[in-house]
């Protein structure tokens, strides 16, 4: 694939939605080759034609396509049939390929780099839409993924969304965080949750879950929480929720995040439990060798130096991470504290000497070894501070797996009642 900086608002990083932009066109396309299916109406098939013409151009280039000869019935042709003409390659040689025989389906708001995603692809789940406004992010999601997400879903109607049997949704939360101004709704990120509620009110979908930082709970002294949990309420769902932390997880990062889960049958309210055996976690395990790590990543000397005079008195032990706060109090722990996308990351010091290196953020938040660093070491370090521990997740959706997959009305497997639940 190729950058569309066209497309983005560059000062803010965000992604500009427009329905014939490069990059709209490469989410119907995407979408669609992971979604194949037999009937589309007319709207649609003009889209995905479009689409490919759009995308075959952009090849031009490098590959010897006349698209311009190619009438639409040629170029549907392609479509029905991605894999006997190799053009689409960047779309499924990917780490997280879609599942060959999807048992259930789901959709990814928010998105970021995939972090709620990964434990449903694991379980054999089928993500039939993502959303994701942020430019690089949506470059890390494509690597890894073979989808790139739509924009701004708060300029994509209900309706356009495919049915689904999960909502996962990781919405905005700079709004209520501690490291933000904590406005809440009054802040324009903070109101993304109403979009939430939008494509619930339309779908009525059977299952959700959310993530958001711990200060959500004691916003505005619990009103904006009560807010919350009130509309859901309103919509029939039943819900639990949770503080949870990364660190009974196995992973060594304190980082405390709300899990809200909601069911619309008792039933299944009932029978899920936030009773969950925690993991023990071991700093060693996610480090690198310094020999490897990027020298650019080292602190000066005077900065060590600094750092030592601080913890003279302190008892220092290795692996470690320091970390000072902004009173300039320097903490030797065995764990991280939580990441964040701010300038906080440059005072966390492996051993005191050097800043964390891009794959060991994705290992202190629990991403597999396989997952792709597309983007440079700046965007990692923002990309990991807005993301989610995976394990806290994966514990999560295997106990609402478990619930599902145990339904009669959600226990056929076959690609027929897939099809049905996620176009109906």
């Amino acid at each position: 694939m190729v950058d569309f900086p066209e497309e983005v608002d560059e000062k803010n990083g965000v992604r500009l939605y427009g329905e014939t932009s490069y990059e709209n066109h490469m989410a119907v396309l995407s979408h669609f080759l992971h979604n194949h299916r037999d009937e589309v109406d007319n709207k649609e098939k003009a889209e995905i034609i479009a689409a490919i013409r759009e995308f075959l151009s952009r090849k031009e280039a490098r590959q010897s396509i006349d698209i311009d000869e190619m009438n639409d019935e040629q170029v549907w042709m392609v479509a029905e049939d991605p894999a006997q003409y190799g053009l689409f390659s960047d779309f499924f040689d990917v780490p997280f390929p879609a599942p060959k025989n999807p048992k259930f389906t789901f959709i990814d708001l928010f998105a970021g780099i995939g972090g709620i995603r990964i434990p449903f692809d694991e379980m054999g789940y089928q993500c039939v839409f993502s959303s994701e406004w942020d430019a690089k992010a949506c470059k890390t999601y494509f690597a890894n993924f073979g989808t790139l997400p739509f924009g701004d879903i708060a300029k994509i109607p209900a309706e356009r969304i495919p049915k689904h049997d999960v909502l996962l949704a990781g919405f905005p939360c700079q709004a209520f965080s501690i490291m933000g101004k904590m406005q809440g709704f009054a802040d324009t990120r903070g109101t993304m949750f109403f979009e939430i509620e939008r494509i619930l009110k339309h779908h009525h979908t059977p299952y959700i879950l959310l993530e958001n930082v711990k200060q959500l709970v004691g916003h505005d002294e619990g009103r904006t929480f009560k807010v919350i949990l009130e509309r859901l309420d309103q919509l029939g769902y039943y819900v639990k929720w949770q503080v949870l932390n990364a660190l009974d997880f196995g992973l060594p990062q304190k980082r405390e995040r709300v899990i809200i889960v909601g069911f619309l049958n008792k039933d299944d309210y009932n029978a899920f439990s936030f009773d969950i055996p925690h993991t023990p976690y071991n700093l060693a395990d996610i480090l690198e060798s310094d020999e490897v790590v990027d020298p650019t990543l080292f602190a000066s000397d005077h900065i060590i130096a600094k750092r030592r005079e601080k913890t003279s008195e302190k008892q220092v032990f290795y692996p470690s991470i320091w970390h000072e706060n902004k009173a300039g109090n320097i903490s030797v722990l065995d764990y991280s504290c939580a990441l964040r996308t701010g300038a906080s990351y440059n005072y966390l010091l492996v051993n005191g000497v050097r800043r964390p290196s891009s794959r060991e953020l994705l290992r202190l938040q629990g991403f597999p070894e396989k997952f792709k660093i597309a983007v440079s070491h700046q965007d990692i370090r923002r990309q990991t501070g807005n993301s989610v521990a995976v394990p806290m997740i994966r514990m999560v959706a295997q106990k609402i797996n478990v619930i599902i997959s145990n339904k009669k009305e959600y226990g056929t497997p076959e690609i027929k009642r897939f099809e049905a639940v996620a176009y109906a």
